[in-house]
């Protein structure tokens, strides 16, 4: 994997132009949500302290909407962490959850019945389940996905696309929020459950119809990114992470999106530097997302005439009737409206045909 090669900040706005994107899962999740947040808005990393924040007010004009510092912050299986960045033309939702399916997320689905459907929804839930709630964890853990993603088909318009990422790899030697005294002593084998883990939830997401990237076997040559503390990775990684779902996506979408080469000694010096932000009060038991109209306006951005033609994928002669080419072709680079029936969606790590 050729870590240097990036989605720019043009490509990310473009790709999800009018589009709703959730995201679901612990502390590596929230770092996918703010690295895509920071990108959708500027060519920039993410800092050291805004990966290492949990529960802020606001994070580069995103919003708390529940939980966090509303709360007493802990490291219990209860934390809540609700956040959301809305702008003219994106939509980006986060859920902290520790568990792939509780009673808690019965509120998630309850929110995907009463509100806007997403475009994207990028999940990821493991470490926790097979750590916090019982030693004999596999059996559980297998039906409680199950649950999950039969709940999710029932909820979610079939043009939505559904991403399972799979859990990255941990250290020998690992520290965290979740690693309470309790369970200290399951630190040593936790990386080999990691690995029967992701075998069984992502056997269950591609039976289910998700799609499945492989986020354990992309960064099993780029340990030098992770962290100390054997489990969260460092700004590097997580823009690879975002590349490589909005890669994804793109190609799910039938849309060419060549990837920009990124210096790594560049990093450092585009890391932002003003850690300050204005916090912005919202209401602590009810959650209010507040869309907005102009997020529904379908207008085209006004430098649309001067945008290159969209370089769209050259369509495979396939017999099962799936066509690559958007119903539209006048749309601007790296855009694609939502498609009316998702026929299938070519995973990432075996595309059927080469350029």
């Amino acid at each position: 994997m050729d870590i240097t090669k990036c989605v720019s900040h043009q490509q990310a706005s473009q790709l999800l132009h009018n589009k709703f994107v959730v995201v679901l899962g612990d502390s590596i999740q929230r770092s996918v949500y703010k690295d895509l947040v920071l990108l959708l808005q500027k060519e920039t990393f993410l800092s050291t302290r805004q990966l290492k924040s949990k529960g802020e007010m606001c994070f580069e004009q995103d919003c708390l909407v529940e939980g966090g510092s509303f709360e007493r912050m802990h490291n219990g299986t209860a934390y809540r962490e609700v956040r959301q960045f809305r702008s003219a033309h994106h939509l980006v939702r986060f859920y902290f959850v520790t568990r792939v399916y509780s009673s808690y997320m019965q509120s998630f689905f309850e929110d995907l019945r009463n509100g806007l459907k997403p475009d994207v929804i990028i999940f990821n839930s493991c470490v926790w389940d097979i750590s916090r709630y019982n030693s004999s964890w596999l059996e559980n853990y297998k039906e409680n996905l199950h649950t999950f993603f039969a709940e999710l088909k029932r909820n979610v318009p079939q043009e939505t696309l559904v991403i399972w990422n799979l859990t990255m790899p941990l250290g020998k030697r690992i520290q965290g929020g979740f690693l309470v005294p309790e369970i200290e002593h399951k630190a040593s084998h936790l990386r080999y459950d990691v690995i029967e883990a992701n075998f069984y939830s992502g056997t269950l997401a591609d039976a289910y119809g998700m799609d499945v990237v492989d986020l354990h076997f992309q960064f099993r040559f780029s340990l030098q990114h992770r962290t100390s503390d054997g489990v969260h990775w460092n700004a590097i990684a997580h823009r690879k992470i975002t590349s490589l779902l909005l890669e994804h996506s793109a190609q799910a979408w039938g849309v060419a999106m060549p990837l920009a080469a990124v210096e790594n000694t560049e990093v450092a010096a585009q890391w932002p530097t003003n850690e300050n932000s204005t916090l912005t009060e919202r209401h602590p038991l009810k959650r209010n997302y507040s869309y907005g109209g102009e997020f529904s306006n379908d207008c085209w951005p006004s430098d649309f005439l001067t945008n290159p033609q969209p370089n769209y994928l050259p369509q495979p002669p396939l017999g099962n009737g799936f066509d690559y080419r958007p119903p539209n072709r006048h749309h601007q680079q790296n855009v694609m409206r939502r498609q009316r029936v998702k026929l299938h969606y070519v995973p990432y790590a075996h595309p059927r045909y080469r350029h």
